[in-house]
């Protein structure tokens, strides 16, 4: 059995992207053996919260942290999934919902709520991260939150509360992970962000490892 599991949105042409954003859009710019190129080569344009990505604190805080500036051991470590998409009529997952798991000791918690599995649409809705949550997730030690939805915030909400929430307690945040057929427990986490200089957020690649 593979113990390496991709939880990334694969990144193509027609990924929705946050309404008015940046759309993906990969094109080749060369092909081998066409006007003279000696290798096939192609260019792309992305959002830096495209798909499965990771936000900086500097993405909803004039004074946080760019991408570069990240601690890479933040996105490689030990982390624990936690499955809420049996829970009936679950709106958010606040205080309540996490208090349900044994999280003590966990610094990445990966939320799996499956109310996004038709990826090639945009949802209207999401069940999403609370404030109190945040709150919650700060007073166990946790470090990272990873969650299977475009944002920790509902779609609608503009004063963003708890990606603010998450950043007063130093607690970093990886959205638009795809968890559909991956089990509670425990993993190894990787999903380390591109070195983007004075970036906002970055697109990863994150996998999950088996461990025993």
């Amino acid at each position: 059995m593979n113990d390496i599991i991709d939880i990334t949105q694969p990144l193509r042409n027609g990924i929705p992207p946050w309404p008015g954003d940046t759309p993906f859009h990969f094109e080749p710019t060369g092909r081998l053996g066409e006007n003279g190129s000696v290798v096939n080569v192609g260019k792309f344009v992305v959002s830096c919260h495209t798909g499965t990505h990771i936000d900086a604190p500097f993405h909803y805080d004039d004074r946080g942290r760019r991408v570069h500036e990240l601690d890479l051991e933040l996105y490689v470590g030990a982390a624990r999934v936690v499955d809420l998409s049996n829970v009936p009529g679950l709106k958010t997952v606040n205080r309540a919902a996490l208090e349900a798991f044994e999280l003590s000791g966990v610094e990445r918690v990966l939320i799996k709520t499956n109310c996004w599995t038709e990826r090639d649409v945009f949802p209207e809705e999401i069940v999403h991260l609370t404030p109190d949550g945040a709150k919650y997730l700060q007073t166990i030690g946790v470090r990272l939150v990873g969650v299977d939805v475009p944002s920790v915030d509902g779609i609608h909400s503009k004063g963003l509360p708890t990606h603010q929430a998450l950043n007063r307690a130093s607690i970093h945040i990886l959205e638009g992970v795809v968890l559909d057929e991956v089990d509670a427990g425990d993993y190894e986490l990787i999903c380390l962000p591109l070195p983007l200089q004075s970036a906002d957020g970055s697109p990863v690649r994150a996998v999950l490892r088996r461990v025993d």
